[in-house]
């Protein structure tokens, strides 16, 4: 879990652990009466900003374990519960694949040109429906006069997730950055003033540290928030191979990909002399697979686009693939959450690479993604909600950012939104419209 050393801050059996670097950086930050001053990010975290994170995770009684806590958020009925109207935008990437941008709130044409806008990216087989995402993005998207932060919205789901269309014999994987890249480009085309927020979960916890890290100043996203992030694959991969309640959830997630591959597989067959052709029967013939039987079989082929893939073998992804070893890259304000008693997630760096960008914060428990604490009624409510909404606060209204542009500029060149010195370009296409979220039936298991 991290050497000693790497502990700042902890008080009580369920307090947070934070870390932060020898030397935190220093941000510009915005006065009510509009002057700027320079704040350490380790005081503004600990001190006036995100108190939360100095609280302490009171899990729910009947939920006490992490296993608990991840199996409700698998098997709880949230269909009542953060209901959110998106309005979705196909894009269509220039090698032939398709992302669905799920924009909230659906109606946001009143909003300026200049609101924060939240970049989601969801766990292994997820999307916008999710109801780890929609707990966060409800009270982001509500007006301020009502409670809520106000921002914009927009999760990206990947490649045949809730809905989006399979149309390239390509899918994505937890190492894979191009996605995230192209729809980066068509939000800073559509909103060039607005700061971009990256929020992940889990598997894009995983793709959001590493596009930070690959892209260095040249983000597009202001800031990052990890959640549940996966880290070393590897390791985390031997942790559910080689324990016996391990192989549950690993088999659970392997199942919900198989299920992926047999939903896009009229999809996948238009594309027959693709190398990826010739694995779809053994993927769907797979038996009581673990998620790195799937990950050989699969991922390590068509997670990605060349000329990293195809891998050899799936241990050469995971090796590839693992976000643990380039957190020192990341340049803008970066708070990763992890829990401890975390099933799926059982190896967390506490170090944060020796970057002063970076916040580690580790609770004691809250399982994979859950973080359920009583609410009011009786009702379960979200601990993580709040930790969240105030580092995304923070970010978006608070901090002053750098005003030189973000990434590449960006040009239109064949009906294709491209970035300069960049091969590769973004479309809008027709489909989308108007979703209702509150959850998606033709997935087997949420919240993995």
């Amino acid at each position: 879990m991290g050497a000693l050393f790497s502990v700042r801050r902890r008080t009580g059996k369920n307090s947070v652990l934070l870390h932060f670097a020898d030397k935190p950086a220093s941000l510009s930050i915005r006065k009510p009466d509009g002057s700027v001053s320079t704040e350490s990010l380790a005081n503004l975290v600990e001190i006036s900003r995100c108190p939360t994170l100095l609280s302490k995770f009171n899990p729910v009684w009947w939920l006490f374990s992490g296993h608990l806590q991840t199996i409700f958020c698998v098997l709880g009925d949230f269909s009542k519960t953060d209901r959110l109207r998106y309005n979705r935008q196909l894009i269509r990437l220039e090698e032939g694949g398709t992302l669905g941008l799920d924009f909230a709130p659906a109606d946001h044409s009143e909003l300026r040109d200049d609101t924060p806008i939240v970049v989601v990216l969801h766990g292994l087989t997820g999307g916008s429906y999710e109801s780890y995402v929609r707990s966060i993005l409800v009270p982001a998207t509500k007006p301020v006069e009502e409670g809520g932060l106000g921002y914009r919205a927009v999760v990206v789901n990947y490649r045949g997730c809730a809905g989006v269309p399979v149309t390239s014999p390509q899918f994505y994987s937890a190492g894979h950055t191009g996605d995230i890249r192209q729809a980066l480009v068509y939000i800073s085309q559509l909103y060039p003033r607005a700061p971009l927020l990256g929020l992940g979960f889990s598997l894009g916890a995983n793709v959001l540290t590493r596009y930070l890290a690959e892209e260095g100043e040249q983000s597009r996203l202001k800031s990052g928030c990890a959640l549940a992030c996966p880290w070393d694959l590897a390791k985390n991969n031997d942790g559910l191979r080689y324990s016996f309640i391990g192989r549950f959830y690993s088999k659970a997630m392997a199942t919900n990909l198989i299920n992926l591959v047999r939903r896009n597989q009229d999809g996948l067959n238009l594309f027959p002399d693709a190398e990826i052709a010739q694995y779809i029967p053994t993927v769907l013939n797979l038996k009581g697979a673990l998620l790195d039987d799937f990950d050989n079989t699969f991922t390590r082929i068509a997670g990605g686009s060349p000329p990293n893939f195809p891998f050899a073998t799936a241990h050469d992804y995971y090796k590839w693939g693992s976000s643990h070893n380039v957190v020192s890259k990341i340049r803008v304000p970066y708070l990763a959450i992890n829990a401890a008693d975390d099933p799926v997630v059982q190896h967390v760096p506490m170090d944060g690479g020796g970057n002063g960008m970076v916040v580690m914060a580790l609770t004691a428990s809250g399982g994979h993604l859950g973080w359920f604490q009583a609410g009011t009624g009786g009702k379960v409510d979200r601990w993580i909600k709040a930790p969240v909404l105030e580092w995304l606060s923070l970010m978006g209204d608070a901090v002053v950012h750098p005003t030189s542009p973000a990434g590449p500029r960006i040009y239109l060149k064949d009906g294709y939104f491209r970035e300069e010195g960049r091969d590769d370009g973004c479309k809008v296409i027709e489909g989308g419209g108007i979703i209702e979220a509150s959850s998606w039936q033709g997935v087997n298991l949420q919240g993995l």
